[in-house]
């Protein structure tokens, strides 16, 4: 679906946890063979918290995202918490990251967009909108997920993949004759899959006040094949919905950031023509960071060199729902 809205990724920034996790590690928790999970799920080693919290992890790479921007944190005008796991659940994450960020006498509006693992796309959309309207100049998206915490070992497929990390960006509107654009944006929801990834916890259904409530509720799970398969039954027509021509080649796009959602998830993705040069990825040593996931591939390919301004990018993936969506912007 064609927008063509002005935007710019003014700064970036990252935090990763300082615990580094192999996979033997996870192996020998899960009571897998040797090498099980490289091969498998694709994952090297993974990153997972000591002692940072979620909140703590947006401000650091805000951080080095404002720094990049040449701003303060208190230029910002809005900050957008997009993240699949919350810290808590109330108050919402964006507040705890405005008072992470030494702002919490500013009055600076905070506030989240959840749509698991594609909260960092969904938010740069609504970002889009608002800069669009005018109603705000400089956006703060932060993404950090904590995933480690929910792991349950009874299901090592989804318990091997799954890492802790954050990224952060600032968005505004470009200067005149600046060509940044968000060029076609689209989602959509699928609610049959909804419980084919879920953590069925947490929430007013299965409270854990409830004398009936059972522990595992409050763990992650995850039905990898079916989930596969719902999305290969959705995603051609999608993608020739987000950017005709899309579901048989990769078109004009120089580079594709996915969401780093598994091994097969992300060979999947060459069925469609698209060129494996094209595709980033950091799954082997970062895992599947949930909503994090996109922007912390984002960040690397940015650093090493393989995004550059002016190019065009395209930024897709799946979440929980069964949702899918992407974006194609020029950087």
């Amino acid at each position: 679906m064609q927008v063509n809205i002005p935007l710019k990724i003014v700064g970036i920034g990252r935090y990763l946890p300082k615990r580094i996790v192999s996979s033997a590690e996870v192996e020998s928790m899960c009571g897998l063979s040797a090498g099980w999970v490289e091969r498998r799920n694709g994952v090297r080693e993974r990153r997972w918290v000591t002692d940072e919290t979620s909140s703590f992890m947006s401000a650091e790479a805000a951080r080095e995202a404002l720094d990049e921007a040449k701003l303060k944190p208190n230029q910002l005008d809005l900050i957008i918490n997009a993240s699949g796991t919350g810290e808590q659940a109330i108050p919402d994450t964006g507040s705890l990251i405005q008072r992470q960020l030494g702002l919490g006498r500013s009055g600076i509006p905070a506030m989240s967009i959840h749509t698991t693992c594609l909260s960092f796309v969904a938010a740069m959309d609504v970002a889009s909108n608002f800069l669009n309207s005018g109603r705000y100049r400089n956006i703060l998206i932060a993404s950090a997920d904590i995933a480690s915490c929910g792991i349950n070992p009874k299901e090592p497929e989804s318990a091997t993949l799954v890492g802790d990390a954050a990224a952060a960006v600032v968005v505004t509107r470009p200067e005149a004759g600046d060509r940044s654009m968000l060029h076609h944006a689209h989602f959509k929801t699928y609610g049959d899959g909804a419980y084919l990834t879920s953590i069925m916890g947490g929430g007013s259904a299965r409270h854990p006040r409830f004398p009936d409530h059972d522990p595992e509720d409050d763990l992650f799970h995850m039905d990898g094949p079916a989930v596969l398969r719902m999305v290969r039954g959705i995603a051609h027509e999608f993608l020739d919905e987000l950017y005709p021509g899309l579901s048989k080649s990769s078109l004009d796009i120089d580079v594709i950031v996915p969401h780093q959602a598994s091994k097969v998830g992300l060979m999947m993705l060459e069925r469609f023509g698209w060129q494996p040069s094209k595709i980033m990825s950091t799954l082997e040593t970062l895992g599947n960071c949930v909503a994090a996931s996109i922007p912390v591939t984002l960040y690397q390919s940015v650093r090493d060199g393989s995004i550059q301004r002016g190019q065009k990018i395209l930024l897709v993936g799946t979440g929980a729902g069964l949702s899918i969506g992407g974006l194609v912007l020029t950087f």
